[in-house]
């Protein structure tokens, strides 16, 4: 398998257990925090879905300076509409990655906006996924505080 379908099945998986995790969320929950500084559970999934639009501007090099995220001005409303807003950023990041060598991953270098030293490319790839599993953790959190049935994601 090469390094970009190995990444690429990493991802589609962590995603598919944030869905699995998002689609538990009773709607009358979605706009919930565990106190009023913290992210609400709406708050949060947009945060992971917009994430992809930010990502794919790194690993092609964009500027980030003054960077804007898509969503910046719109209402979180539901699941279903941050999903379809998310739908062309998250393919258009995935189909970036599936057109990278395994050279490319193992020797371009990444720069993250904030971090002073650069990053491998398929590291910083698998990277990303991280930071939606530590969300994924981070919901698990508030659905038991919300007293709501958790769902099994670990198969």
């Amino acid at each position: 398998m090469s390094q970009a379908k190995f990444i690429l099945k990493h991802l589609e998986d962590t995603r598919r257990r944030s869905l699995m995790l998002w689609r538990s969320l009773p709607n009358s929950q979605f706009h919930w925090r565990p106190d009023p500084k913290a992210q609400s559970a709406a708050e949060m999934i947009r945060h992971v879905l917009a994430a992809d639009h930010g990502w794919l501007q790194i690993i092609r090099g964009a500027d980030m300076r003054g960077y804007q995220s898509p969503w910046a001005d719109l209402a979180i409303e539901s699941l279903d509409q941050e999903l379809a807003l998310a739908q062309e950023h998250r393919q258009a990041f995935l189909d970036q990655i599936s057109h990278y060598s395994d050279q490319e991953l193992s020797e371009s270098q990444v720069y993250h906006p904030g971090v002073p030293e650069a990053k491998i490319l398929g590291d910083y790839l698998l990277r990303t996924a991280y930071h939606e599993s530590v969300h994924a953790g981070q919901f698990l959190t508030y659905l038991r505080l919300m007293e709501v049935p958790r769902p099994n994601i670990w198969d």
